[in-house]
């Protein structure tokens, strides 16, 4: 059985016509030459697809698109804006926060995302205090990013540029700048305390 699936893809609106038992991935990869998401294990278990998924950060390859009809996905080609990278873009270039490459996409989102979720106060399991507002400290990094893996074991420089990137956020709260665009409508948010 096929249907049409309409998906605001990295700010355009595309519809394609899919197997309903297609994955997000698959569609976007496949159908609509979205690239930037991989397909690593395929079974959620590497992060090298998470995408954006209305502004929350998903496992591209346990999702099916026909369920997402009308949902908005930002992949990591599809963040900063006019050009220029998002800080976390930024953040991995300057720390050198990759190596092959093939998880970067991943990692980059699965940050995007991570840093939004700590700056709304969710606390992880590493959170000492789930009451308190989220230190992203090297430890309350490496459990928020603890879902994306890296074959080349880039994780010191990686951990490094979420932590960059997170105290940029944190110096710009509410104060985002157009390359740090996550969609057409929306920004990240001010950040949490970085230590």
């Amino acid at each position: 059985m096929e249907a049409d699936v309409t998906l605001r893809v990295d700010g355009t609106t595309r519809v394609v016509r899919v197997d309903t038992r297609t994955t997000l991935l698959d569609a976007l990869r496949e159908k609509l030459d979205a690239t930037a998401p991989k397909k690593g294990c395929d079974h959620g278990q590497c992060g090298a697809c998470t995408v954006l998924l209305n502004g929350r950060r998903v496992n591209a390859c346990l999702t099916f698109a026909v369920a997402q009809d009308g949902a908005e996905v930002v992949t990591a080609a599809g963040l900063g804006a006019d050009g220029a990278p998002h800080r976390v873009q930024r953040a991995f270039l300057d720390n050198d926060g990759f190596q092959c490459g093939y998880c970067t996409p991943g990692q980059v989102c699965s940050a995007v995302g991570m840093l939004e979720e700590a700056a709304a106060g969710w606390p992880s399991a590493a959170t000492g205090d789930v009451a308190a507002e989220p230190v992203l400290d090297d430890a309350e990094i490496r459990e928020r990013m603890s879902g994306n893996l890296c074959r080349c074991g880039a994780y010191v420089n990686i951990v490094a540029a979420v932590r960059e990137a997170a105290a940029d956020s944190a110096g710009n709260t509410g104060n985002t700048d157009s390359a740090d665009s996550v969609t057409s409508e929306a920004a990240p948010a001010g950040g949490a305390e970085v230590r």
